[in-house]
């Protein structure tokens, strides 16, 4: 029963049950933690083999001792890899080292302090400097723009993806503004996947945009799916900027983070000859060349796109229980109450759930009472402020079934209790 149909009495009776519940959790001592989309150790334990292979193969067929300095592309096999995973050509990407967020990093701070194509391009001297926020959305894209001192703008989602119409409108009203964060396939933490028609616009938007307009494609679940037999498809961007002659416009990321070692994996740049003509000049004065030997650990594991993918089955079958799990104690604590709306992503790290307006903070400090912590209220958004304060991002991947299970009912709980205080107080009771 929607809570709004209860009398006051009802409320009364139902915060002192509530009440109840909440101290038995509290007692209980928990010390659960849904903040970040990490894998689990399951997870982790499915690349175990990869140990052995560090020294399996140090000398590729022309020569090259991987052991040795140089190769600032990544290697071959790698780089053919990461185009298999971005719908690129091999040429077309470099392969890095273990954390993707270095090189959205890199690349915004060289862009904005050199330029995206070099000289004459940079972005700081063409005045203020902005980019578009998807929310909710990414906090590390947030925080790497707030570092630079780029302002953010934002934009709502879509059924479908961002709402272009807003994008569009923002993009060809104001010049300063100079990229959009993107997470095209289940969007963290909404779990969002692109449609191809938002794909079609966003690979036009560079000739609506003012000089030296980047779209930073973070492809960081593109392989990440709950169902893989059924996985929505994504189309493919960097075929729709050929068509439009927009290639320079869209810069492309991925990594094996999720997939293999987190904290041990390996990168992929992708983009058109210019864009990686420019990023690489300046990688060359940061590094000698990237880890060769572990790049050609993970094609010893992985093989190639194929063994990628009956990888990342491995990793469903681990995570799908999670999910299910987080979306049956949401549907049998929340549902029919209109107590809050949550997304069933079927694939990547998170699920969004958005509580009645002016609760998010409340309930996240209570569950943190009750010994499960979650992503800070606001971390969704730029600058941490949600302007609703209903957003908050749930991470079941990392913790065991039965301790999820656990977590979840204390946090049904929590959005319960809380909204019950808010309408009591809404009625003066």
């Amino acid at each position: 029963m929607p809570l709004n149909d209860y009398t006051r009495d009802q409320l009364i009776t139902e915060a002192r049950k509530l009440t109840e519940a909440f101290r038995r959790f509290q007692d209980a001592n928990l010390k659960l933690d849904l903040t970040r989309g990490k894998p689990s150790t399951a997870q982790l334990d499915l690349s175990n083999g990869m140990g052995p292979l560090l020294l399996e193969q140090c000398f590729l067929e022309d020569g090259t001792d991987l052991r040795n300095y140089g190769g600032l592309n990544g290697i071959p096999a790698a780089r053919k890899l990461g185009a298999t995973m971005l719908g690129l050509h091999a040429n077309e990407v470099i392969a890095a080292d273990n954390a993707s967020l270095t090189l959205m990093y890199l690349y915004i701070l060289w862009a904005y302090h050199f330029g995206p194509l070099g000289a004459g391009t940079a972005w700081r001297d063409e005045g203020d400097v902005k980019f578009i926020a998807i929310v909710p959305g990414y906090d590390r894209h947030f925080s790497v723009c707030e570092e630079i001192g780029i302002e953010m703008v934002t934009a709502p989602f879509a059924e479908d993806g961002p709402d272009m119409d807003v994008v569009e409108e923002l993009v060809s009203k104001d010049s300063s503004i100079k990229g959009i964060w993107c997470v095209p396939k289940y969007s963290n933490p909404t779990g969002h996947v692109y449609s191809s028609e938002v794909v079609d616009r966003l690979a036009v938007l560079g000739r609506m945009a003012g000089p030296n307009f980047r779209v930073i494609w973070d492809n960081a679940y593109g392989t990440h799916d709950l169902h893989p037999e059924q996985a929505p498809a994504l189309a493919n961007i960097m075929e729709r900027c050929r068509h439009y002659g927009t290639e320079d416009f869209v810069v492309q990321i991925a990594s094996t983070s999720k997939i293999t070692v987190a904290g041990g994996g390996i990168s992929f740049l992708g983009g058109s000859k210019p864009n990686l003509d420019t990023f690489r000049k300046r990688l060359a004065i940061m590094t000698i060349g990237p880890n060769k030997l572990n790049q050609q650990r993970h094609v010893n594991f992985l093989k190639d796109f194929g063994g990628l993918q009956a990888h990342m089955r491995r990793h469903a079958e681990i995570l799908r229980p999670k999910f299910a799990m987080v979306q049956q104690r949401l549907e049998d604590g929340l549902g029919g109450k209109e107590l809050a709306t949550w997304s069933n992503p079927q694939g990547g790290y998170f699920v969004a759930v958005d509580v009645m307006p002016g609760l998010a903070a409340k309930i996240i400090s209570m569950a943190g009472e009750a010994g499960v912590k979650l992503t800070p209220a606001g971390a969704t958004f730029p600058y941490r402020r949600d302007p609703e304060d209903c957003n908050i991002r749930i991470a079941p991947s990392f913790p065991p079934v039965e301790e999820l299970e656990l977590a979840m009912q204390v946090f049904v709980n929590c959005v319960e209790l809380t909204s019950v205080q808010q309408r009591l107080k809404e009625i003066g009771g």
